[in-house]
């Protein structure tokens, strides 16, 4: 799993270290892609690798959501950060 924040919105980053420590701390590793590059760079290196579910934190955060992509399908949901862990445990217990 990455994670993938805007650099440039101090909130969008503490969100971001927020679920990568979350994650580790669940068992689930995880990457914070906190490069200065454009969000479409970082997507393309993460589909380029393989990790198989990508965490863009945007302006969905506003309403206290994040979007999950799965690389395989690219298919996109946003989710309340509440509950980023538990889903993806959830859709990795299926693979």
């Amino acid at each position: 799993i990455v994670v993938i924040p805007n650099v440039t919105d101090a909130d969008q980053v503490a969100a971001a270290e927020k679920l990568y420590t979350e994650l580790n701390q669940a068992g689930i590793e995880t990457l914070l892609d906190d490069r200065n590059e454009r969000a479409g760079v970082k997507f393309k290196d993460a589909d380029l690798v393989g990790i198989p579910y990508r965490i863009v934190t945007g302006r969905s955060l506003q309403q206290g959501k994040v979007e999950v992509v799965k690389r395989a399908t690219h298919e996109a949901q946003e989710i309340l950060l509440a509950d980023v862990v538990a889903t993806l445990q959830q859709w990795m217990s299926v693979i």
